[in-house]
C-alpha cells in the first residue's frame, strides 16, 4: 500500500484551486484521493495492530469550518489522520498529515484536558529526569527532534517560574513528529516508515500512561 503520486497532485490543485465551482467540478478527483488515503490509513493501522491496540481511525474532513476564521477557503489542502489507542489504561494518540512540502508523521498530547495537564506537570515539578532521558535517547532524538506543542509565556498558577523543569511546565500540548519529503511521501516503503515512526513513540506513551493512571492502580 502506498500513496499515489495523483493524491498530492489533487492536493497541490485543490490548494490553488480552493473554491467551490472547482472542487465540484473536479469531484472524482478528490473522491480517488480519499480512498487513497483511507486504504493507506487502514494499512498503518493493521501494522500499528501487531504491537498495540488500536481502537478507531479516522481520516480527517477535507471541508473546513470556516465559521469563526478569517480564511473562509473551504477546503484543507492536506490530508490529516489520527488513531487511538484502546483502554484506559493505553494513553496518547498518533496521527500524520500529508500534504505537499509539509508531511510528517508523529504524535503525542495535544491540547490535554485540565486535570490531565495538571498532572503532567506535577510530575515534571517532582522529577522530569526520567521524561528526558527518555526524549534524549539517540534514537528518539534522530527521529522526531525536540518535543512540539504550545506553551504560556510565564509559568502556570502555582508553579515557580525558576523551577529547572519550568520549559516543560509552560507547555500546553506535548507532541512529537518527524518531516518527510515529498518524494519520501511517494516512496514505496513509506507505510514502513509511517508504522516504524510511530513505534518509535511508544516509550514516550507509556511513560506519560504510567503519570495519568496511577490513581487505576489504587
Amino acid at each position: 500500500m502506498r500513496i499515489e503520486k495523483t493524491t498530492l497532485e489533487f492536493l497541490k490543485k485543490v490548494g490553488k484551486n480552493n473554491n467551490r465551482p472547482w472542487f465540484d467540478k473536479n469531484k472524482q478527483l478528490y473522491l480517488d484521493a480519499r480512498d487513497n488515503m483511507q486504504a493507506f490509513l487502514e494499512a498503518v493501522a493493521d501494522g500499528l495492530s501487531k504491537t498495540d491496540v488500536i481502537e478507531k481511525h479516522r481520516l480527517w474532513r477535507i471541508y473546513r469550518d470556516v465559521r469563526f476564521s478569517k480564511d473562509k477557503t473551504p477546503y484543507n489542502d492536506y490530508f490529516g489522520a489520527s488513531l487511538v489507542r484502546a483502554g484506559a489504561r493505553r494513553r496518547g494518540g498518533y496521527c500524520f498529515n500529508v500534504e505537499r512540502g509539509n508531511s510528517w508523521v508523529g504524535g503525542g498530547f495535544y491540547n490535554p484536558n485540565k486535570e490531565d495537564l495538571l498532572l503532567i506537570r506535577k510530575e515534571f515539578e517532582f522529577d522530569a529526569a526520567p521524561f528526558r532521558k527518555i526524549i534524549s535517547k539517540a534514537k528518539f532524538k534522530k527521529t522526531f527532534g525536540d518535543i512540539q506543542g504550545r506553551e504560556l509565556k510565564t509559568a502556570p498558577r502555582g508553579f515557580d517560574k525558576q523551577d529547572p523543569n519550568i520549559d516543560l511546565i509552560r507547555k500546553k500540548s506535548f507532541y512529537f513528529h518527524r518531516s518527510f519529503t515529498d518524494e519520501e511521501v511517494l516512496a514505496k516503503d513509506f507505510l514502513k516508515q509511517t508504522v516504524k515512526t510511530l513505534e518509535n513513540i511508544r516509550p514516550y506513551f507509556d511513560y506519560m500512561t504510567e503519570i495519568l493512571t496511577a490513581d487505576l492502580e489504587q
